[in-house]
């Protein structure tokens, strides 16, 4: 694979990333009656609002081509959030789920770093910025368990 599209692919896997835990919180934010998750949920929300206008920016500046998350994928994410809430809308089911789809981001983003090498600096630093955020969101919620 070249050395752009290598970036390309690897700069699209962490825009997506963080737009699925986006997706995920404005998705569940609804539901959300406990006045301090709420308010956790509302905090993660603007942060990786923040990456995502930071990778945004970078790929632009790159050239690189924005890819979203399809919405095939958009629709599963929502019916799926929608369909567990419905039985279980509790703070600890909220907070579950939403440390569950952290960790599979921390996972993703893991392997990502472990595996490839030579990455652009730029990407690299996005990469590590975004593996700290939600490693630290996963602490954070954990308290609402």
């Amino acid at each position: 694979m070249l050395n752009k599209d290598y970036n390309q692919k690897a700069v699209t896997d962490i825009y997506k990333n963080a737009h699925i835990a986006l997706q995920s919180i404005s998705d569940l934010l609804p539901n959300v009656k406990d006045d301090g998750l709420r308010e956790e949920l509302k905090a993660e929300y603007e942060g990786y609002e923040k990456v995502i206008g930071e990778i945004s920016t970078f790929m632009s500046e790159k050239k690189f081509e924005k890819q979203d998350i399809n919405f095939f994928k958009k629709a599963m994410l929502w019916s799926s959030i929608k369909m567990k809430v419905f039985f279980n809308d509790s703070k600890n089911q909220i907070a579950e789920m939403m440390i569950k789809g952290t960790v599979m981001g921390i996972t993703e983003l893991t392997a990502m770093k472990n595996e490839k090498k030579n990455l652009d600096e730029g990407i690299t630093e996005l990469l590590n910025k975004l593996l700290s955020l939600e490693e630290s969101y996963e602490k954070k919620l954990k308290k609402f368990l």
